[in-house]
């Protein structure tokens, strides 16, 4: 495939399922919307991060997100905004926290909007711009073929997977919330997404 081996294939795939699996602010994401709206909200949610790294893939692929990680104004004005954007989503979340009529309400009319929250959480996530700089040119053999198309291949694999994994995490907190869908169990819950959002917003903005 695009002249790059096997093993090369096998230990990039492998590489990815681990970091997939390993806790951040895109399964956070997910794993909260799943559990506060339904494993639809989830699903979506998984869209939205998938579409943020493709975007970042393509930046790659373009040479921006190495110009991007080469500024340290600009990497530290998306590191802030990102920092600001997961912290305001955990105060939203605190504040809209209720009983099962809200979850419920949620399940329909805040589903939609899982997308965009997604896709915005992972490309002010400054560290996926640099591990999408970093990581992806190492499994690049030059002597395999077309640079651009080898980078476009594993980052379409990358894409793959993130979106496999987090839709199966997704739709595993749904219907687990679902069964625990009383007032007292939905309260708690919202709080805990709402203090991982903030959490992850200070632990970002700490670098």
């Amino acid at each position: 495939m695009l002249g790059l081996s096997v093993p090369t294939l096998a230990g990039y795939l492998a590489a990815i399922v681990l970091l997939m699996v390993t806790p951040g602010p895109d399964m956070m994401f997910v794993l909260a919307n799943a559990v506060r709206y339904g494993t639809r909200a989830g699903a979506v949610a998984a869209l939205g991060v998938a579409a943020g790294e493709a975007v970042h893939v393509a930046a790659v692929v373009c040479g921006l997100a190495a110009v991007i990680s080469a500024s340290p104004v600009l990497f530290t004005v998306i590191r802030w905004a990102g920092a600001a954007y997961l912290i305001v989503l955990g105060i939203r979340a605190l504040r809209g926290a209720g009983g099962p009529d809200a979850v419920a309400a949620g399940q329909d009319g805040r589903a939609g909007r899982a997308f965009l929250r997604g896709l915005v959480t992972n490309l002010l996530n400054p560290k996926m711009i640099l591990f999408s700089v970093a990581f992806l040119p190492q499994f690049v053999d030059p002597a395999a073929g077309d640079v651009t198309a080898q980078l476009v291949l594993l980052g379409g694999l990358f894409v793959a997977v993130q979106l496999t994994v987090d839709v199966a995490l997704g739709a595993g907190a749904g219907r687990l919330a679902a069964r625990l869908a009383d007032g007292r169990w939905s309260r708690r819950i919202n709080r805990i997404c709402a203090v991982a959002f903030v959490a992850l917003g200070l632990r970002l903005a700490a670098g």
